[in-house]
């Protein structure tokens, strides 16, 4: 061990050269120990010696110190720590106890030399490091690992998506910090694992071959990280892996053929079922079967869907279908699975292929018995134009009427909402029994009134078409202009005009807008109308009137001047919000009312008319 001599310090101090281990190191080779000048010294100390405690490491020395009573003194984390202590007298260092480096990699320490008299600083401070040197007392570590993980059987050989971390505390960058993982043991040895280093710290698990879950379903993989140190430190996990089955097994029929007969034109529901057989895992998609149609079913008549609780397939019969004749079906039926299928075979993962893993078949016949099929009717679907309100009895629509396997049918009225047409039972003719309106409320918005009727043949049992006949009805000029509401309200304390509305039934261009006109000339010395023209009218009236009842005969043209006459019955009133009689203030107008006319009221308000002309009063 080495005594460090400590010399006087003229003109620098000693903590301007810092005050780190790295630092120091760094400036050490630039100081030069000369006459009456501190030397820097790093002190080295092996981690964790094994010796007797305290242990002297090395003396502390000053030549100003000569004659003098005096004492030397350490401070710092060292200190602090019990790590170091100084022999205040002779100077002498001395550890106190193992120093794990892992810890403290260094310590940073102060000395002093004081006057035992004075209790002053008998020279500038000093300043030193200890440096802990590193032995190999740490082995790596699995910082980052899973116990337990799951691989697909049918997973392709290469990374295993598995990342395992290590780390070593001992001092980085040395051999006692650098390691190797690998896997040291395997349960089952096939197939093998390895680790693939990714960085200087990380691995990804990796295999080569393929899996097979009925050999082995469940793995035990050893690893271990070792350093580099002398002695080489080591530690090892276990890894557990598990396989899940997937689909290495083709399902297979139970049942190569079936045989059944069925009526044209009718649609069956499990008509056969198909069991199969998978040694796959059930309930799993690599057990779950799918079927297919190989040939024979090119219209899509008929279909197979999987039972998911007994894996069987169920067929049906999904679309009609018109033979002409007894006819035999031969279809070819498949089945796979939901999940592709693999194998592994001589340590190398197999995929599909059809030459080599071809699906398993059935053959399946289905006799389709021709049945007496109904009349069809050509066109399915007929259109006929009539005028409204035509006269009745003329041939509205004869049907023509094709059935392979019947020469005599007859024919009946299957619906006919109105009651507006007879038929013919053995020709199917339709005539007109009523005139028909346009307006009707069986007649759509389309204006058109449907008919459906049907064709029986005589087969047994009797077969039976039908034929929509739709009757497009063209509008006439059959409706006169009326008004939508006889009687309203004008608010004599809000303004001298009420809106006419009007209605007419008929369609364009034997409806609005319209043409307003009195009826009586003596009206428009009180009113006019305003507008005249339009889909309504306004009437006006020419000076304020007394609140009462007016009769108004009123005069209304389409466009083809078809007219219609009412009578409009205003009564004039003070309104309240909602445009509505305010009564109170309407009966104060009683006490105006003539002797002849009061006492009929509330029943009828005056007239203001000339009593020997207006009948209405």
């Amino acid at each position: 061990m080495r005594t460090v001599f400590l010399f006087l310090l003229v003109a620098f101090q000693a903590l301007a050269f810092g005050s780190g281990c790295e630092e120091a190191r760094k400036k050490r080779d630039l100081l030069v120990r000369t006459k009456r000048r501190w030397v820097f010294y790093t002190i080295e100390l092996e981690e964790e010696m094994k010796v007797k405690y305290p242990y002297f490491i090395s003396k502390m020395y000053n030549d100003k110190i000569q004659g003098q009573d005096f004492s030397f003194e350490i401070t710092g984390e060292a200190v602090t720590e019990g790590y170091l202590t100084i022999n205040g007298t002779t100077g002498e260092v001395f550890a106190l106890k193992p120093i794990d480096r892992e810890k403290y990699d260094c310590f940073h320490v102060i000395f002093d030399v004081y006057d035992t008299e004075t209790n002053q600083k008998i020279d500038k401070e000093l300043a030193f490091d200890v440096e802990v040197k590193d032995i190999n007392d740490n082995p790596p570590r699995f910082i980052e690992f899973p116990q337990t993980f799951t691989v697909s059987e049918s997973q392709v050989e290469g990374y295993l998506g598995v990342q395992v971390i290590a780390q070593d505390m001992d001092e980085k960058n040395t051999k006692n910090s650098t390691f190797n993982i690998t896997v040291i043991k395997q349960t089952p040895p096939v197939p093998k694992i390895q680790a693939k280093w990714i960085d200087e710290i990380t691995v990804h698990l990796t295999f080569t071959g393929c899996f097979d879950y009925e050999k082995a379903k469940e793995y035990n993989i050893t690893l271990e990280a070792k350093d580099h140190g002398t002695p080489p430190l080591s530690s090892t996990e276990i890894i557990s892996l598990n396989v899940r089955d997937t689909n290495t097994h083709m399902p297979e029929f139970k049942k190569k053929e079936f045989q059944t007969e069925v009526h044209e034109m009718k649609l069956y529901r499990d008509v056969f079922r198909f069991p199969v057989e998978d040694k796959d895992t059930p309930n799993t998609d690599g057990w779950r079967a799918k079927f297919f149609f190989i040939s024979g079913n090119v219209e899509g008549i008929f279909k197979v869907e999987t039972d998911p609780k007994t894996n069987e397939g169920i067929f049906s019969i999904v679309k009609e279908k018109n033979y002409e004749n007894t006819t035999m079906v031969e279809l070819e039926i498949g089945v796979e699975n939901i999940e592709p299928f693999t194998k592994c075979v001589n340590g190398k993962l197999i995929k599909q292929d059809g030459k080599l893993y071809r699906p398993d078949s059935i053959n399946v016949t289905i006799t389709m018995i021709d049945g007496n099929d109904p009349p069809v009717f050509q066109p399915p679907k007929a259109d006929v134009y009539e005028k409204e309100e035509s006269e009745p009895g003329r041939v509205l629509f004869t049907p023509k009427v094709y059935d392979p396997d019947s020469s005599s049918f007859r024919f009946e009225l299957v619906d006919d909402p109105a009651n507006w047409v007879s038929i013919d039972e053995k020709t199917g003719e339709i005539k007109g029994t009523k005139k028909m309106d346009r307006e009707s409320p069986f007649v759509d918005a389309d204006n058109v009134y449907t008919v459906v009727i049907a064709a029986i043949d005589d087969g047994k049992p009797p077969a039976k078409g039908f034929c929509n006949v739709s009757i497009h009805l063209r509008d006439i000029n059959d409706h006169k202009p009326q008004l939508v509401n006889n009687s309203l309200i004008l608010c004599g304390n809000k303004n001298y005009k009420v809106m006419i509305p009007v209605q007419d039934l008929d369609a364009d261009p034997y409806n609005g807008p319209f043409s307003f006109y009195f009826d009586d000339e003596e009206d428009e010395k009180h009113w006019t109308l305003e507008p005249a023209y339009g889909q309504q009218g306004g009437l006006v009236s020419l000076k304020p009137l007394p609140y009462g009842k007016y009769s108004i005969p009123l005069r209304m043209q389409d466009q083809q001047n078809n007219e219609g006459h009412e009578t409009l019955e205003v009564v004039v009133c003070d309104c309240e919000e909602k445009n509505t009689c305010n009564v109170k203030k309407a009966l104060s107008f009683s006490s105006w009312m003539s002797p002849a006319f009061a006492h009929k009221w509330p029943d009828r308000l005056w007239q203001p008319r000339d009593p020997g002309r207006d009948k209405t009063a």
